[in-house]
C-alpha cells in the first residue's frame, strides 16, 4: 500500500487542510503550517490544533501519511552565520509547529552555497543545523528533499544527501524525499532507466532512508537543472515512470505528494496513481 495526495491548501488554518485532501481522494497529503514566505507567524490556535488532530483522526490520516514542507526562505546552508542563525530559527519553530500538530516528519530544501563557500562547506553546515535543530525539538525527523541542482542549491545528487545524513548524528530523525521532477531535471533518467536510478538511489542512501516521494513530471529537460513541474504524464517524463514507481514494492507504506501544476486534475492524477497500484495502465 502506498499513499498518495497532494499539497493541499491551509488557507483559513491548518484545520482545513485534511478536509481539502479528503476531498480529492487523497490517502496522504502536505501542507504549509505557516505562510511559506514570511519569516515569522503568529503561534497556532489552540483550537485549530484540537480540530486539525480531530480531522486527521476522522479521515484516516496517520502520521505517514502527512508530510509538511518549510518556508522556502530558509537556507541551512547560508555562508553567512547570523542569516544562518535566523534559518535555523525559523526552521526549529517549523519543527515545533509539526510537534504540536502531532506531526512526525518536515520536508524541506537542504540549502545553497550561494557561491561563497565550497558545495562540503554547505553540506556541513546543513548538517549542522540539523544535529542543532534536534537538540531543540523531540521527535519530527527532518526530511531532505533533493534538488534541481539550481543556481547553487545543494542536493541534487544522491551522494550529497548522503554526505549530510552522515553528518547527522541522531539518524532516526533524519531522512530523504524524493522529487522526480527534481531528480530528472538533475540528471537521473527516471524515464529511461528506471532501474538504474533506483538502484543508485537504494545503494547511495539505503532503502529504509527514503521516507517519501513528491510525485510530479518535469518541462525542463533530462539534466537541463530546471525546476518546472508539470502534470503528470504532459511533461519530458511521460507516464511509464510513475507506473513503475507506483509497483515498486520497495516504496510501500509512505506518502506519495503530488505538487503538479494544475490542481483541478489533482483527483484525477491520484485516481490514475492509484490504479496504477493495481496494475492498470493510463
Amino acid at each position: 500500500m502506498k499513499y498518495i495526495g497532494a499539497h493541499v491548501s491551509a488557507a483559513g488554518g491548518v484545520a482545513e487542510a485534511p478536509a481539502r485532501a479528503h476531498a480529492i481522494g487523497a490517502t496522504a497529503f502536505a501542507l504549509f503550517t505557516k505562510n511559506q514566505r514570511q519569516w515569522r507567524a503568529k503561534p497556532l490556535d489552540p483550537q485549530q490544533v484540537e480540530l486539525f488532530k480531530r480531522r486527521c483522526a476522522a479521515y484516516g490520516y496517520g502520521p505517514r501519511q502527512i508530510l509538511p514542507h518549510d518556508s522556502y526562505l530558509i537556507n541551512l546552508g547560508h555562508p553567512d552565520d547570523e542569516k544562518w542563525q535566523k534559518s535555523l530559527d525559523a526552521f526549529i519553530d517549523e519543527l515545533q509547529r509539526c510537534e504540536q500538530l502531532g506531526i512526525h516528519m518536515l520536508n524541506f530544501h537542504p540549502g545553497s552555497h550561494l557561491r561563497e563557500i565550497s558545495e562540503s562547506a554547505c553540506l556541513a553546515r546543513i548538517a549542522h543545523a540539523i544535529n542543532r535543530a534536534h537538540e531543540a525539538t523531540e521527535f519530527v525527523i527532518a526530511v531532505l528533499e533533493n534538488t534541481a541542482g539550481q543556481g547553487s542549491n545543494v542536493g541534487y545528487r544522491f551522494e550529497q544527501l548522503a554526505e549530510i545524513i552522515n553528518q547527522v548524528d541522531d539518524k532516526d530523525r533524519v531522512c530523504v524525499c524524493i522529487d522526480t521532477c527534481h531528480a530528472y531535471a538533475a540528471g537521473y533518467d527516471l524515464k529511461n532507466d528506471y532501474d538504474g536510478v533506483m538502484d543508485a538511489l537504494v545503494n547511495t542512501i539505503g532503502t529504509d532512508k527514503v521516507l517519501a516521494f513528491h510525485v510530479n513530471d518535469s518541462k525542463g529537460a533530462l539534466g537541463s537543472r530546471v525546476d518546472r513541474h508539470h502534470s503528470l504524464g504532459e511533461g519530458e517524463m511521460g507516464w511509464e515512470p510513475f507506473k513503475r514507481l507506483m509497483q515498486d514494492p520497495r516504496w510501500d507504506e509512505r506518502p506519495f505528494i503530488l505538487e503538479t501544476i494544475d490542481p483541478d486534475r489533482w483527483p484525477q492524477e491520484i485516481a490514475q496513481l492509484k490504479q496504477f497500484m493495481q496494475n492498470g495502465n493510463p
